[in-house]
């Protein structure tokens, strides 16, 4: 085949390159060699990176699934052993991590090539990818406006063609917000589905998601068969031959009871472009052949941002307050400081009050998913915001405060996260202004197939690989 040219390389979806590299048309080596060179062309324009890329890649294993497949990892924690991370955060300096988290561990398995780190808001806490540390990052559609966040860099990187797949996670939004506006395939698994560590998952009373972010649904189905699979002695391996994921999108899931909600719980506006999208893809399902109703989840707005201070005051505030050195409340940012003082201020009853929260949402989309295979919503209420719409850094603002604000931009998202039930943001649509538009589908807990099944449906009823954004590689 020759060299790899940087267009040929950004056409290729993850599973499109495993397999040329398979077919030994190009080699794991020329495959990052271009990656090197489209990372190095977008990520200081789209301002994706938060460091100079890793020389050498970190270390896969060269027969995984993905092998050789080019990745990079979030700026969200101790995640790769011997990598320096911040979490977006002025007050975190020096700090590395001292072994792998388990995702990480099982992202070498696959064999996937990491090559630098993405940027994210301070502590992940916020829609939109603008801390102070590392400024803004630029959404490639329309670079005056976000890439969503927390996983903005993820996603800008992704959709720029930079990395096919790219490590992102989601405590309420963090993965499906940025697919959304940035125009790609960001599923929430199930709780438990990936592993999440105990700075994260656990810590989060559930709430927060470990997975990625992609441009295909079949890279989101392989990817989910690589990293789901149980231990093997102190390794993760992909199972073999199983592949329940990637074999389901080869099934047709038959006639579902669909649900369509386009007002979310909290009467938050919806802007008519994008309401139109989540409509029309409710159309496109009822071509296809399921049954489609409006209806959405009985859901309290008030219990799911009480819910959300779960993983506010542990994901943020309580890696504040158990750092080595406490941070001087100088290098936070606005909302950052609120809710350290605000986790201070947590009481016990204040837990219980938020797990009830935390219960009665869960309870509600539960009972909701006896009747109904699948619910459909916008992901997002608006359109990607301009930059600094969301303003972390702003006085006067509490985590609660914060919260509704957020779910205000991003009211379809976090409930999921609450009660722990997959989601996954598909990019069904455009504005008149050429932004992209995504549509949110939920389904039961553990029911990832069904999720990927129906987005395969609508991925090739409605196509976007041919979309590229005017900021691409080459």
């Amino acid at each position: 085949m020759g060299p790899l040219e940087l267009h040929e390389y950004a056409a290729l979806d993850a599973v499109g390159l495993r397999d040329l590299i398979r077919a030994r048309e190009v080699t794991a080596a020329e495959v990052e060699d271009a990656a090197r060179r489209a990372l190095s062309q977008v990520g200081a324009e789209l301002g994706a990176l938060t460091r100079p890329l890793f020389e050498p890649a970190l270390v896969h294993d060269p027969d995984g699934p993905f092998a050789g497949v080019p990745f990079v990892i979030k700026d969200s924690g101790p995640f790769a052993q011997g990598v320096p991370f911040t979490l977006g955060s002025r007050s975190i300096q020096g700090a590395v991590a001292a072994v792998d988290h388990d995702l990480m561990a099982r992202f070498r398995a696959a064999g996937l090539v990491a090559l630098g780190q993405s940027t994210a808001p301070e502590f992940g806490l916020s829609f939109a990818t603008e801390s102070v540390r590392y400024g803004v990052t630029r959404n490639p559609w329309d670079p005056g406006r976000g890439v969503g966040g927390s996983s903005g860099g993820a996603a800008a990187l992704v959709a720029s063609g930079a990395v096919p797949v790219a490590h992102a996670n989601d405590a309420g939004g963090s993965i499906r917000v940025p697919a959304s506006c940035c125009g790609l395939v960001g599923l929430k698994p199930s709780r438990g589905r990936t592993p999440c560590g105990p700075l994260t998952g656990e810590a989060a009373f559930g709430q927060l998601v470990e997975f990625a972010l992609t441009r295909s649904v079949r890279d989101t189905a392989h990817l989910l068969d690589a990293v789901s699979a149980p231990p093997v002695g102190d390794k993760y391996q992909a199972p073999a031959p199983a592949r329940p994921f990637a074999e389901a999108l080869r099934t047709d899931p038959g006639r579902l009871r669909v649900a369509l909600a386009t007002a979310p719980w909290s009467g938050t506006p919806v802007d008519p472009q994008v309401a139109a999208v989540a409509v029309n893809a409710g159309k496109v399902l009822e071509w296809i052949g399921h049954a489609v109703t409006e209806a959405g989840p009985g859901l309290d707005a008030d219990d799911i941002v009480e819910a959300a201070m779960l993983s506010v005051v542990s994901t943020g505030g309580a890696v504040l307050r158990g750092a080595p050195r406490r941070p001087d409340p100088a290098s936070l940012e606005a909302v950052s400081r609120a809710v350290l003082a605000e986790t201070e201020a947590f009481t016990a009853l204040d837990v219980l009050a938020a797990m009830a929260a935390q219960d009665r949402v869960t309870r509600s989309v539960g009972r909701f998913f006896l009747d109904h295979d699948l619910l459909v919503t916008p992901t997002l209420a608006a359109l990607p915001a301009p930059h600094g719409t969301l303003a972390y850094d702003a006085p006067g603002q509490s985590a609660r405060s914060w919260l509704r604000r957020i779910f205000d931009h991003g009211p379809f998202s976090a409930a999921f996260n609450v009660s722990g039930h997959p989601a996954i943001s598909l990019p069904l649509g455009q504005s008149r202004e050429g932004l992209p538009v995504g549509v949110q589908l939920v389904a039961a807990h553990g029911r990832e197939d069904l999720l990927l099944q129906v987005a395969s449906q609508l991925e090739q009823a409605v196509p976007w690989a041919d979309r590229q954004p005017p900021v691409f590689v080459d």
